[in-house]
């Protein structure tokens, strides 16, 4: 029997999603202006935690698509909203939308790998250094796809033409503002508001790519155009919350905090963080799916050799996003809190838009290689030179 568990954390009720965060737009930045709390309820851009399988588990029937789920859509968006739409969703808030979408090449016959890798110490990741690229803005091409404004307020990062009509051709004919150029993913996240004041991650920002699963040398690239939601912004369970997370909310000596800690050390130096995982199985079949998480799974512990390990339902093993984000707020953090509520409901969306070739080779270089790699894909540690660079110094792919 497996035990539902997600490697570091204690047993999770219910799976847990994130997505992620990063987009630029032309006029648009971390200096935009403010736009004050939303004083109707926020929108959700999931259907809650209690909708996707628990970790390792198999969806429900009732997730199983009937009939031919659709087709990613090919065609290039008619381009950015006129005007930056403000942070509160409007009146009349359209429902979230979200379909079956299947994978132009799906990936079947695969089994979970069971086998037991050899220990090179322990690590086998890469890093996406990303800045904001687009804030405060109510898009999500998710959820609420072809409908700017309809979302609670985003901050965005990684692609800069990310608006609520992208598409995998829009975000693949993007610029970034990540270190890896072919890296043209969207990432975003609910805005940090302290106060009526938005606050945005200020420089470069991490996003790991991980092995999540212990047989690291079966980890895969993402398919392109995968997309997902990890978390909930109706999440209202504290503990759910911190299950999820590496470490719980951060600032200065105080650590593991279950929502975002009413005071932190009033210093310079002193920033909120979160660090917070996604699930790294894919089922192989589909881009995304109607609740933006059934499609995916995390690992579950086999309490064997073999460790952590997809279950069959979602047997292909894709990269694990790991936000960690931190925003320039600290002292009295009693008015601090997100577009979507309170600290758990925090998450991110992911929006897979890597050039092919150059995410193939960073998984491979990094991940699948058991090396510690940062955002050229190079590991620094001492025991491992001379080690050789994935990317150029331009942060191309040869």
């Amino acid at each position: 029997m497996f035990d539902v568990r997600v490697r570091g954390w204690r047993p999770l009720a219910l799976s847990v999603t994130v997505t992620a965060v990063t987009v630029l737009l032309a006029g648009c930045g971390p200096n935009a202006p403010a736009t004050a709390l939303p004083t109707t309820p926020a929108q959700s851009d999931t259907s809650g935690f209690g909708q996707s399988s628990a970790p390792g588990q198999a969806p429900t029937s009732s997730a199983v698509p009937s009939g031919a789920p659709s087709v990613d859509p090919s065609g290039a968006p008619s381009g950015a909203p006129s005007g930056a739409p403000s942070g509160a969703p409007s009146s009349t808030t359209p429902a979230a939308q979200g379909a079956w979408i299947k994978a132009a090449n799906p990936v079947t016959n695969v089994k979970p790998s069971h086998a037991v890798p050899p220990n090179k110490g322990g690590f086998h990741e890469f890093q996406a250094n990303c800045s904001v690229s687009r804030t405060n803005i109510g898009d999500d091409p998710i959820v609420f796809p072809k409908l700017p404004g309809a979302s609670h307020s985003h901050t965005f990062m990684g692609n800069t033409t990310t608006n609520a009509a992208s598409t995998v051709t829009s975000l693949s004919a993007g610029a970034t503002t990540c270190k890896a150029k072919g890296d043209r993913s969207a990432y975003w996240m609910p805005t940090l508001f302290n106060g009526d004041k938005a606050v945005n991650p200020e420089g470069l920002q991490t996003i790991y790519y991980k092995a999540g699963v212990t047989d690291y040398r079966s980890v895969r690239p993402f398919p392109k155009g995968l997309r997902y939601v990890v978390g909930s912004a109706k999440n209202t369970d504290a503990d759910k919350f911190l299950d999820a997370t590496e470490e719980g909310f951060e600032c200065g000596d105080s650590y593991k905090n279950k929502n975002i800690p009413l005071t932190c050390p009033a210093e310079r130096s002193v920033k909120l963080n979160i660090r917070y995982q996604a699930p790294s199985c894919w089922d192989g079949l589909h881009l995304d799916s109607p609740d933006h998480q059934r499609h995916m799974a995390y690992p579950v512990d086999t309490h064997t050799a073999s460790g952590w390990v997809c279950p069959d339902s979602h047997p292909v093993a894709v990269p694990k996003l790991e936000f960690k984000m931190a925003w320039p707020v600290n002292g009295n953090m009693s008015k601090v809190r997100f577009a979507s509520g309170a600290g758990p409901t925090f998450h991110y969306d992911f929006f897979n838009a890597w050039d092919d070739r150059t995410l193939a080779a960073m998984v491979k270089g990094c991940i699948v290689a058991a090396r510690q790699c940062d955002a050229q894909g190079h590991d620094g540690r001492d025991d491992q030179q001379p080690a050789p660079y994935v990317l150029n110094s331009d942060y191309v792919l040869p």
